[in-house]
């Protein structure tokens, strides 16, 4: 694997927002690699990326039937090439800034560094209630796998050292919740015991463009995602929804 680090943006629809985050990042880290893995936005996304010609940026156009942010997310590191990766959202409720925190963690020895939410008055209602309620629930999930746990498994902005997660994916993919909001999860769920993890702080922003993706069968997902008493939850809200 070669240096630096590759940043993934899993996107859909994001024609508002993209070629403004790959500009604000190639800016701020011109050796770092982007990896945009869309899930066949039909946006005009992916002649945005085209236009800025820029070799370091890849737009990957994935499969159809394998649509899902967490299936992008993972595919996404298993097509890195670098030493380190950082996922973020592409709608700047992530900051730019907080990749080099991540980065610098990452060389200074940790396998993964995790984005934590200062506060999240930017969510709203619905969200900052289906946040903290799958955040307690995968608590307890990793906390009965003796795993390692984090203050916002939720956030979405994380990083890791490539090759352990190559790894965790090639062996566990047939267990994740491929179409479920929430990779960092299920990568946690199936880390060594031994993964060094770091936390950074950061300011979760409003997003800047589009729509957001959350929906009922997102929720339904981070549910199933999580023991002992997530799948009955999920089956008796899917009942009432």
């Amino acid at each position: 694997m070669t240096g630096a680090c590759t940043i993934i943006l899993p996107t859909f629809r994001e024609s508002e927002n993209i070629a403004r985050m790959v500009g604000t990042l190639r800016e701020m880290y011109p050796d770092h690699k982007i990896l945009i893995m869309d899930d066949n936005s039909d946006d005009g996304s992916e002649e945005l990326v085209e236009a800025l010609n820029d070799p370091l940026v890849r737009f990957f156009v994935r499969e159809p039937e394998d649509r899902g942010l967490s299936a992008s997310i993972f595919q996404g590191i298993m097509e890195t090439d670098t030493e380190y990766f950082v996922n973020m959202d592409c709608d700047f409720q992530h900051p730019p800034s907080a990749v080099g925190s991540i980065c610098s963690e990452l060389e200074n020895g940790a396998d993964l560094c995790i984005g934590v939410r200062k506060e999240r008055t930017a969510l709203s209602p619905i969200r900052w209630v289906a946040s903290w309620a799958a955040h307690f629930l995968a608590v307890q999930t990793l906390w009965l796998r003796n795993k390692k746990r984090s203050g916002d498994i939720m956030s979405g902005l994380f990083g890791g050292r490539t090759e352990v997660f190559k790894e965790v994916i090639s062996v566990n993919s047939s267990e994740f919740e491929m179409r479920g909001f929430k990779a960092l999860y299920d990568l946690m769920k199936f880390a060594p015991e031994s993964l060094e993890v770091e936390e950074i702080m950061f300011e979760f922003g409003t997003r800047q463009g589009g729509e957001s993706k959350l929906s009922s069968d997102v929720i339904l997902s981070l549910l199933r995602q999580s023991e002992p008493y997530g799948k009955t939850l999920a089956k008796l809200m899917k009942k009432a929804l």
